[in-house]
């Protein structure tokens, strides 16, 4: 198993933690060294607010942690690719690198809309791995749709 997938792996079991609450189960985790320094999964639904994504809750921990909004030598592993509010807050927070497991093709940020983490005008850049876990990732988001269209036809 590489770190990247060693990683993807925790950010996926903060998927898992979301899919319980019955949100959408994506999952983030923030890495500095060879360390998670912060965890942080998807509570749209349950703190009633758009603001609470994945990546949006482990940048607000990582910075509490850290005692600074710059994130500059860390590493962003999420299941999902970020929308555009996410892919803003981690440039704004200077992220190092940001690795992917599934993308997303009607919402993501990070290359399949708009690619915001690596756009030259901008006056950072993150370092983008893209499909790290990519089936386990995208088989977690497409069951829980699929569970959720069962429960309204039912």
């Amino acid at each position: 198993m590489t770190e990247d997938e060693k990683f993807m792996r925790q950010a996926i079991k903060q998927a898992v933690k979301a899919k319980k609450l019955d949100e959408v189960p994506i999952g983030c985790v923030i890495v500095l060294g060879e360390k998670i320094i912060a965890r942080g999964y998807n509570r749209r639904n349950t703190d009633h607010t758009s603001l609470a994504h994945a990546e949006m809750m482990a940048i607000k921990k990582a910075c509490k942690r850290l005692g600074d909004w710059r994130l500059e030598e860390c590493t962003l592993y999420v299941t999902l690719e970020p929308c555009q509010m996410c892919a803003g807050a981690i440039v704004q927070s200077r992220v190092k690198r940001v690795v992917i497991g599934a993308m997303n093709k009607k919402a993501g940020c990070a290359g399949s809309i708009f690619n915001l983490l690596e756009e030259e005008r901008f006056n950072h850049k993150a370092e983008v791995t893209r499909g790290v876990l990519e089936e386990e990732c995208s088989k977690m988001m497409s069951d829980f749709f699929k569970e959720l269209r069962a429960k309204k036809i039912l």
